[in-house]
C-alpha cells in the first residue's frame, strides 16, 4: 500500500538534520516513489543529501533500519549512507544526493545494459549475515505445492523490488535504491522479478525473459524454478490487487497473468 508523501518537511524533522548535517540551506521534495512518507533533497553547507524517513509508529519503520544495517555492503550499487537518525516521532536515512534520472522499461530502452551491469555486481553478493527474510518465505503462502519453495534457496542477496522508481541512472551507471524489502534466494530471481516489471512497461513476456538472459545467473535459473515462481508472482498480485483501493497493482497483475501463461507454454 502507498504510504502519503509530505509536501513540506515538518520542523521536528529539520532539526533532526541539523543537528546531524548543520544548517540546512535548502530542500525539495522529490515525488518519485511510494513507500516514504518523506522524500526529499536537501542541502546543508557541506553536501547535497537524499532524505527519506517514516513514522516511528509507521508499520513499515522496520524497513528503515534493515537499509540502514545494509548499506554498507553495497558499496558502487547504491548510494552512499551518511547516517540513520531517529527522535521525535521519525526514523529518516540520509543518503548521497545522486543526480540522475529513474530507469525507462520500454522495449529498446538505452538504459537496459546499465541496469543488467548493476544487478549482475549485485548477484556476486552472497547475503551479509543479517536478518533477511528468504523469498522461500515470502512466497510460501503463494505456492500450491510446499516442494516449489526449495526452487527459491540461496545464499544470493536480493534486492527484489524492482519498480523504475526505484533504479537511478547516472552517468556512472545504475544505482539501486530502496532496500527495504532485501532477501535471500537464488541469484536467478532478480532478473525474473525485473522481467515482471519490463512486461508491464510494454515487453512482451518473450522479450523480457531475452533481457533477463543478459544476467549470468540467468542460465542456471531451472525452468521449473521459473514456472514456480511465475505461478507464485501471478497470485500475489492478484492478492495486492484485491486488496488495493484503487489500481496502480494492475499493471503489474496484469504483467503477472503474461508471463504465468507463457511460461506454461515452455518445454
Amino acid at each position: 500500500m502507498p504510504t502519503q508523501r509530505l509536501t513540506e518537511l515538518p520542523d521536528t524533522v529539520l532539526r533532526l538534520i541539523e543537528k546531524t548535517s548543520g544548517p540546512v540551506i535548502d530542500t525539495g521534495t522529490v515525488s518519485a516513489g511510494l513507500n516514504s512518507a518523506i522524500a526529499a533533497r536537501v542541502q546543508t553547507a557541506q553536501r547535497t543529501l537524499f532524505v527519506k524517513g517514516l513514522p516511528l509508529d509507521h508499520p513499515r519503520v522496520w524497513t528503515q533500519q534493515r537499509e540502514a544495517h545494509l548499506s554498507p555492503h553495497l558499496k558502487g550499487i547504491a548510494p552512499a549512507l551518511h547516517w540513520h537518525i531517529e527522535g521525535d516521532g521519525w526514523s529518516l536515512l540520509g543518503f548521497d544526493y545522486v543526480p540522475g534520472h529513474h530507469a525507462d522499461y520500454t522495449p529498446a530502452s538505452p538504459d537496459l545494459p546499465a541496469i543488467t551491469a548493476t544487478m549482475t555486481r549485485l548477484a556476486d553478493l552472497l547475503a551479509p549475515p543479517l536478518e533477511l527474510k528468504s523469498m522461500a518465505h515470502r512466497l510460501r503462502t503463494y505456492v500450491d505445492d510446499p516442494a516449489d519453495l526449495t526452487w527459491f534457496a540461496g545464499n544470493s542477496l536480493l534486492h527484489t523490488e524492482w519498480n523504475p522508481h526505484n533504479i537511478l541512472i547516472t552517468p556512472n551507471g545504475a544505482l539501486l535504491v530502496d532496500w527495504g524489502w532485501a532477501s535471500t534466494g537464488a541469484p536467478w530471481i532478480d532478473p525474473a522479478l525485473w522481467l515482471l516489471w519490463l512486461i508491464a512497461h510494454g515487453h512482451t513476456p518473450h522479450q523480457a525473459e531475452t533481457a533477463a538472459t543478459a544476467h549470468p545467473a540467468w542460465k542456471n535459473a531451472p525452468p521449473q524454478g521459473l514456472n514456480a515462481l511465475a505461478h507464485a508472482q501471478h497470485r500475489l498480485w492478484d492478492s495486492i490487487a484485491a486488496q488495493s483501493p484503487d489500481d496502480w497493482p494492475n499493471p503489474m497483475q496484469h504483467a503477472a497473468h503474461a508471463w504465468h501463461q507463457h511460461r506454461q507454454t515452455q518445454p
